[in-house]
């Protein structure tokens, strides 16, 4: 397992740069994930990283399509807000660990 400096702080993190302990994420470790992935962090972001979160939480497998069901993001919002692979960079932003249905 590897460390990584986000916002002046060590995390674990494991080999795919996924933080292995919750515990560990503050919102501005998860805005300079947010900035390593090019993407920019608005409100609607957060909304979205706060939904992950509590899924991860209540142990809430998660899919796009849960995500698109929701209603705090349509699926078509959620690749416009997380483009190029939108649950595997929203969940690294988040702080958990990859989604089993992400490949």
């Amino acid at each position: 397992m590897a460390t990584r400096a986000y916002a002046g702080t060590n995390v674990a993190c494991n080999d795919e740069g996924y933080l292995t302990n919750l515990e560990e994420w503050t919102q501005q470790v998860g805005r300079e994930i947010a900035t390593e992935e090019e993407v920019e962090m608005t409100p609607k972001h957060w909304e979205v990283i706060s939904f992950l979160q509590d899924q991860y939480r209540a142990e809430v497998p998660l899919t796009i399509r849960k995500i698109g069901k929701s209603g705090v993001t349509s699926i078509k919002e959620f690749y416009q807000l997380f483009p190029n692979g939108p649950l595997k960079k929203a969940s690294r932003i988040a702080g958990i660990p990859k989604p089993v249905s992400c490949i």
